[in-house]
């Protein structure tokens, strides 16, 4: 039971030093934000990408299909 009131004890630290240190939530939530906003663009800039693509593919194609034979 010893290793249990330490167990205890040390999650009671933990919680207390979580919940006094105001700018660590602070500085997890700015990282969401941030993260958020990196995915944003590199999906936007994906999909960009991806339609590109498929104009150059369909210019592509419609030279193949027409250039003769």
């Amino acid at each position: 039971m010893l290793w249990l009131n330490y167990l205890i004890a040390m999650l009671r630290v933990r919680l207390d030093r979580a919940r006094n240190a105001p700018s660590r939530g602070a500085s997890a939530v700015e990282w969401v934000i941030i993260t958020a906003i990196i995915a944003g663009v590199a999906f936007g800039l994906a999909a960009l990408i991806r339609t590109l693509v498929q104009e150059r593919q369909q210019d592509i194609e419609n030279a193949f299909n027409g250039g003769g034979g």
